[in-house]
């Protein structure tokens, strides 16, 4: 399991208010988070926020 796996395990609440504040146009089905489904939520952000996924794992640290 990555870091980023783990911090989005444990403090998903706070990264996701962080990207609605950062990015209104994301919706909260955009960012249900589904423990073992991390691989499909941040395709979903790269494909919702035109960004790489290096670029998407960047603003979730």
């Amino acid at each position: 399991m990555s870091a980023l796996t783990d911090r989005m395990k444990g403090q998903w609440n706070e990264i996701k208010g962080k990207l609605k504040q950062k990015y209104a146009d994301l919706t909260d089905d955009d960012l249900l988070y589904v423990e073992g489904k991390e691989e499909e939520l941040l395709g979903k952000l790269q494909q919702k926020l035109g960004k790489t996924r290096a670029e998407i794992e960047r603003e979730l640290e």
